[in-house]
């Protein structure tokens, strides 16, 4: 079965709103506790750099990019987000979105790509360290999810692309 991407659109919102919902519930995913509207998702990330992957037609994750800072100097720093359907996880779709989102992100000048991963979540580290990332540091019991702290290992892409 054929991995194909391709943009994301408002008309995808339902698939990919399910396979976020799929990443809360592991708990190992986001600190978000509810998967918020289509509004407000959207504002939150970037309009380009936006991808969904389909196998036989059907939405099976996601990835896309959100703003790090308002401040300009910034402008070219981004955090990832990638998510995979659970019933399609092991088929390099994680891998395919992320390559293609970083193919993408050079072309619109973005040359730092960041990613704040839960420590346990070492599927999404060995990703990112796969695709280039490297880490930057273990960002200790940074958050609090249902009275539990939590660990983030901080990623960090540097384009070579862009000087």
């Amino acid at each position: 079965m054929e991995t194909v991407v391709r943009g994301l659109t408002k008309s995808d919102w339902n698939s990919v709103s399910k396979i976020y919902k799929e990443g809360i519930t592991t708990g190992i995913a986001t600190f978000e506790t509810e998967v918020p509207d289509w509004e407000q998702w959207d504002a939150k990330h970037f309009s380009v750099c936006r991808f969904v992957a389909l196998i036989e037609e059907k939405v099976v994750g996601f990835a896309v990019l959100s703003p790090v800072s308002k401040r300009d100097v910034y402008k070219g720093v981004a955090e990832v987000s990638v998510y995979v359907s659970n019933a399609f996880k092991r088929r390099h779709v994680g891998e395919i979105l992320l390559k293609q989102l970083i193919e993408e992100s050079e072309a619109h000048e973005i040359w730092t790509l960041q990613a704040s991963i839960f420590s346990e979540n070492r599927a999404s580290i060995n990703l990112h360290l796969k695709c280039g990332f490297r880490v930057v540091g273990i960002r200790e019991r940074i958050g609090q999810l249902y009275e539990k702290w939590y660990d983030n290992h901080f990623l960090e892409r540097r384009s070579n692309k862009i000087t």
